[in-house]
């Protein structure tokens, strides 16, 4: 009689799968992956170089131009970006906030490397015309590194700011004042909030579909969405930075120009 070789098959239960899902999406990033810090709001001062005064102000002008022509400026200092190619960092920095909302990709980014003693302005694919290498690299030359290589650090980002934020208000056909009318009450609305019924309803439907085989089958497939969508960036216009509003999903192309100082 012929002898069957045991089965070696493993049935993996339903939750150390949810915890290999768990653990791949956020606690094992493949190797060579940059890790990017988390959005703040329009001014993202990880690096500290940035005065209170000369940060709201900015974070002012920020939400104007973003409330009056719907473009997102944001400006982000980091100490070091470890070795990484300036433009190339600021490229996926920028796809992986998702500044601008999605399908107008109308966003600027401003980003400082300390330790490198880079600067670049990445634009959006949405204000690529209006804002060109040609002229990008003028408004640095011309307003930024002359700060920067004095140790001006503030007024240098500011500059840039004012620059492109002007650029866009023109072609908008717009004037700005320094700060949004209704800044006082928006930013009252826009505390911080934990979606409470998201997370209810999320473990009302969890609680079903582990009472049937067919919903433990197909769970898996919807956790992964749930996580998914609620990671910031993908199809609402506002989902994370301090209530700013200006990360949608944009894309970048690579647009823009920087230099050293």
């Amino acid at each position: 009689m012929i002898q069957r070789k045991p089965d070696l098959k493993f049935k993996v239960s339903l939750p150390l799968l949810i915890t290999i899902i768990l653990l791949h999406l956020f606690l094992l990033p493949s190797e060579g992956q940059e890790k990017f810090p988390e959005p703040r709001g329009a001014v993202n001062d990880f690096a500290g170089v940035i005065t209170s005064q000369y940060e709201h102000s900015m974070d002012l002008l920020a939400r104007e131009v973003l409330q009056k022509t719907g473009t997102s400026v944001v400006v982000v200092t980091l100490k070091s970006i470890e070795g990484n190619d300036p433009a190339d960092y600021a490229n996926k920095l920028y796809e992986t906030w998702g500044i601008g909302k999605k399908g107008e990709d109308k966003g600027v980014l401003i980003l400082f490397a300390l330790k490198e003693r880079r600067v670049r302005i990445e634009t959006g694919y949405g204000v690529e015309g209006i804002l060109p290498d040609g002229l990008v690299g003028e408004i640095l030359d011309k307003y930024v590194v002359p700060h920067l290589r004095k140790g001006n650090y503030d007024k240098g980002l500011s500059n840039a700011v004012v620059a492109v934020s002007s650029v866009i208000a023109k072609d908008a056909g717009i004037s700005l004042t320094g700060g949004p009318a209704t800044y006082k009450t928006k930013k009252l609305r826009e505390k911080p909030q934990i979606n409470l019924f998201s997370l209810i309803l999320f473990f009302v439907v969890l609680s079903i579909l582990l009472g049937t085989r067919r919903g433990r089958a197909i769970l898996p497939f919807i956790l992964l969405m749930f996580l998914v969508g609620g990671r910031g960036g993908g199809s609402s216009f506002g989902g994370f930075g301090g209530g700013f509003g200006g990360f949608g999903g944009g894309m970048s192309g690579g647009g823009g120009a920087g230099r050293g100082f």
